[in-house]
């Protein structure tokens, strides 16, 4: 017996329900509604040239889920993904939080053994390379705070539980993956219970783009 076709829903400039905005936050947000849910999807304008500075690279979306109708429907982040249509249309999962935590944890070990180990071998480098090991160590808390307070939970939304959000993380780096373009081509696709929102976008969305940050 065949399985059930999953029907596309996608975001399409200029069509009805999609919707595009630059925040004084420094975001894009792309909003994709249906009769029965709106999707809002937020990237920061640098977010690319963030991921690259970070000991474990990765992609960071934040999501907001708004559910208007009668029945229900399930959020489950695992199943989000993300093409890398410039490189080779690779495709990522989202990253499991704890996963990743325990995995930012072994970067950080290493990267202290590392830099311990330097330390003592170039002494006249002493102060460079503790000052190394404390960023490394202020990152790590950050992003396991991050990673267990803000990223997206499973969820199933309901008329008495009608909003989900939080944040999907993705690798940002792999064999396929080189060098940022100039203009990079993304798909960020979200399963839900016999549809996926497609939500195809461009960083920046147009050559040049930049965002005036709002202090």
């Amino acid at each position: 017996m065949a399985g059930t076709q999953e029907s596309i829903v996608r975001w399409e400039e200029g069509k009805p329900g999609s919707t595009f905005s630059r925040g004084e936050d420094g975001k894009y947000r792309y909003g994709l509604r249906t009769d029965d849910l709106g999707v809002t999807m937020a990237v920061d304008s640098q977010e690319l040239q963030k991921s690259r500075k970070r000991m474990g690279p990765f992609v960071g979306i934040f999501l907001e889920f708004s559910y208007q109708g009668s029945d229900s429907v399930s959020v489950l982040p695992g199943r989000i993904t993300l093409e890398f249509a410039s490189h080779a249309h690779v495709v990522h999962q989202a990253l499991d939080p704890q996963t990743f935590s325990e995995h930012y944890q072994d970067l950080a070990d290493a990267a202290a053994k590392y830099n311990q180990r330097e330390s003592e071998k170039h002494r006249d480098k002493k102060d460079f390379y503790n000052k190394r090991i404390e960023a490394n160590e202020k990152e790590l808390v950050e992003i396991q705070e991050f990673l267990g307070s803000r990223c997206l939970k499973p969820a199933k939304l309901s008329p008495a539980a009608p909003q989900n959000t939080g944040w999907v993380l993705f690798r940002s780096t792999d064999k396929w993956i080189g060098r940022w373009k100039d203009q990079e081509q993304l798909v960020l696709r979200i399963p839900l219970d016999g549809r996926v929102i497609e939500i195809p976008f461009q960083l920046p969305p147009t050559a040049g783009d930049l965002i005036l940050r709002k202090r």
